[in-house]
């Protein structure tokens, strides 16, 4: 293996790990729901694609031809990540989950009819 092949796939694993690190460290120290969903959906996606094609990289050099498992992977991932976020920040909205102040933007996008009053109950704990 080439001296910069293998200097592109450990700048791609230090990169990879600097943004799961910082993806964590924003999911343990951000305050709220929407602060927190910006963690795992925005860095760490990033650290893990980084990490997915540094491993690909690494098989392609050994075995002298492309392993396609990682690349599908990473665009798995890259297409669930943002369509789950949307989805719990939705959520999030219609539950209307408590935010800090800090957190700039109000609902203002969701109808009246998107927006419940209440959780609904679950149907085994009775309503009492």
């Amino acid at each position: 293996m080439s001296f910069w092949v293998e200097a592109l796939i450990s700048l791609l694993l230090i990169t990879g790990g600097a943004f799961v690190f910082v993806g964590s460290l924003g999911m343990a120290h951000l305050r709220d729901f929407y602060m927190r969903l910006h963690g795992p959906t925005k860095a760490t996606t990033l650290g893990i694609g980084c990490m997915l094609v540094a491993s690909m990289a690494y098989f392609w050099s050994v075995d002298g031809r492309p392993d396609i498992q990682e690349l599908l992977i990473t665009l798995f991932l890259f297409i669930t990540a943002p369509v789950s976020a949307h989805l719990l920040a939705k959520t999030g909205l219609h539950m209307r989950l408590k935010h800090i102040d800090k957190t700039q933007g109000k609902p203002v996008e969701l109808r009246s009819e998107e927006v419940g009053k209440k959780p609904v109950p679950h149907p085994d704990k009775g309503h009492g």
